[in-house]
């Protein structure tokens, strides 16, 4: 079995090594270009005066100079990756030690109409989902929610599988996050796909082949100069045929470069994750299915990203003044680009959606594999159809300290409902957030906190922690009921898993109990499976009538005028409260 702490030890002393050789090459690059800067100012003083001798350095300077540029980048992109494995793993380490409250939360995507996620904690400051998450990509975080949220049921067998399959590849889920980490985006790929959808062409025709054209014979013509065949007034003029050629369509090209300068990081690094993808040999269907829409015997679709991101790379030179003047002077670099650029659109446009689709889909079970990787201990739920939703063995919290949470056993058959009482922090609440975590969890193929899990497959609703709205005008018992009403409507449609904690709160003794015991025999009748905890021991009355209902408790002891709990989940009715203790304890009353 896998020790991870160790494994992101060693992947830190790596990557530093590797670190320190890309930085020394960077130093190195650095000073070369300098040193090729200062050459061609020494040549143009050396030859000032011979107009041929300074275009010729000039030429042949710019090209090095271009050429060590494009190689400092990928040397400082090399370093800034070493730079990203190393924190990748230094979180991981932080996050194995219970300390990951300083990961993104997640809290955008809470729902107070969800099924469930208000009441288990699964976003914001100490949720799970703050603890799983390890998206790089905004859009990649998006879909790692959506999983979540989705209460989704089907194709659990396939998920689990490629969760495997990720968990596995530790190496390769980090340089696929180190790689998605480096995209420094302006624009979200939504707009990017919106962009390509609309874009309207402007380039003519012509420019397939009249660049190509007028390049050779500005070869020609510049030959004919050094030659002397030909003076600087017929040079000159053939140049400024070339500004004007590009100059007519000038406003246009600019909007074109703006546009694809805001996008070529993203294409830059989306074509490296694909040739990742590409490269790798996945055995899991779904992991398969995922490779199948980017890779085909006919063209693989990071070379096809990467002539794109080329393209803009080559349009992007008219930003360099000098390059800019000559290379459409005497090459129509702009339109030559251009072309290349709208070619490339109309014929790959409408493929880019499905492309970034898998490089965010991945992005996001990275999460769930790396998950599956730091938890080698927790089990993946055997599936089964039998006479049990739950049977599991060991069951607890996974964000509760491991050297401190208490593990439960806990079965429950197909239409049972389970009356859990128990004393004031004795871990009813926590108890209800382990199971609705756990049924998560299982829905999404990630491995549950637990030594065994056996598990029918079945859609999650909650009713915890109901709030009242001053905004909508709206009384906490009025709130409570739309929420009751809500599961109510549910169950209509759709077998669900139903958690209730304490309803019915905003009303008096007598009439929270008649109400509640009514709820709970409607959901009995019904045939759903679930359960709700009480402080009210009059409903365990109702398992009296209903033998499909179960009571459970948590106890707690008064031993040496101090509270104890033990956090073990009990058949029976809870006998000891301790509301009255704890008041006199902390001096609340006499």
């Amino acid at each position: 079995m896998n020790d991870p702490h160790n494994f992101y030890k060693s992947q830190i002393s790596k990557y530093e090594t590797e670190l320190r050789k890309a930085s020394r090459k960077l130093a190195f690059s650095s000073l070369l270009r300098l040193l090729v800067f200062l050459a061609m100012v020494f040549l143009v003083y050396f030859f000032f005066g011979n107009y041929s001798a300074i275009i010729a350095t000039l030429v042949i300077g710019i090209i090095i100079f271009v050429f060590l540029v494009s190689r400092h980048s990928d040397l400082k992109y090399e370093r800034d990756k070493f730079r990203e494995l190393i924190k990748i793993n230094e979180t991981e380490i932080e996050v194995l030690e219970g300390k990951y409250h300083q990961l993104p939360t997640g809290a955008e995507f809470e729902d107070p109409l969800h099924p469930f996620s208000q009441d288990i904690d699964l976003f914001g400051t100490g949720s799970f989902f703050q603890y799983l998450n390890r998206t790089s990509l905004v859009e990649g975080r998006q879909k790692l929610a959506a999983l979540l949220l989705a209460n989704n049921i089907d194709g659990i067998s396939r998920n689990q599988e490629a969760i495997r399959e990720l968990s596995k590849k530790a190496d390769w889920r980090q340089n696929f996050s180190a790689l998605a980490t480096l995209v420094k985006t302006e624009t979200r790929t939504g707009t990017i796909l919106g962009w390509l959808e609309n874009y309207r062409a402007f380039v003519p025709r012509i420019m397939k082949w009249l660049p190509f054209v007028f390049s050779l014979i500005s070869g020609v013509v510049i030959t004919a100069f050094f030659l002397d065949v030909i003076g600087g007034i017929e040079l000159a003029l053939w140049f400024f045929i070339g500004l004007l050629i590009t100059g007519m369509f000038l406003k246009r090209i600019n909007l074109l470069s703006g546009s694809v300068s805001k996008v070529q990081d993203t294409f830059h690094q989306y074509y490296q994750l694909l040739a990742l993808i590409e490269d790798t040999e996945f055995t899991s269907e779904l992991l398969k299915s995922k490779k199948e829409l980017v890779y085909s015997e006919k063209q693989k679709a990071s070379l096809t990203l990467k002539k794109f991101s080329k393209a803009i790379d080559s349009l992007d030179q008219r930003n360099n003044m000098i390059f800019g003047v000559l290379g459409n002077g005497f090459l129509l670099w702009d339109l030559r680009q251009g072309y290349k650029l709208e070619k490339w659109i109309k014929e790959h446009g409408q493929d880019v959606g499905k492309w970034f689709g898998v490089i965010e889909f991945l992005d996001a079970y990275n999460s769930l594999g790396n998950f599956g990787f730091n938890h080698p201990n927790y089990v993946y739920p055997e599936l089964n159809h039998d006479s049990h939703t739950i049977e599991a063995v060991e069951l607890a919290h996974p964000l509760l300290d491991p050297k401190k949470r208490v593990a439960n056993d806990f079965s429950i058959k197909k239409e049972q409902f389970f009356i859990i009482t128990g004393a004031n922090m004795a871990g009813k609440s926590t108890f209800l957030r382990t199971v609705s975590l756990q049924i998560l969890m299982s829905n999404v193929g990630l491995p549950v906190c637990a030594t065994s899990c056996a598990y029918s497959p079945i859609k999650l609703i909650t009713s915890m922690r109901t709030t009242d709205s001053l905004t909508d005008d709206e009384s906490y018992f009025f709130s409570e009921l739309k929420r009751l009403k809500y599961v109510v409507d549910r169950i209509k449609t759709d077998k669900y898993f139903i958690i209730l904690d304490e309803i019915l709160k905003g009303t008096n003794s007598t009439d929270k109990a008649i109400g509640s015991r009514k709820f709970i025999e409607k959901l009995v009748r019904s045939q759903s499976t679930g359960i709700i905890a009480t402080h009210d021991l009059s409903l365990c009355q109702v398992t009296e009538e209903h033998p499909e209902v179960k009571n459970y408790y948590f106890d707690a002891e008064i031993i040496d005028d101090e509270l104890n709990f033990d956090y073990r989940f009990k058949k029976g009715i809870c006998q000891n409260m301790n509301a009255s203790f704890l008041l006199k304890k902390m001096e609340i009353v006499d």
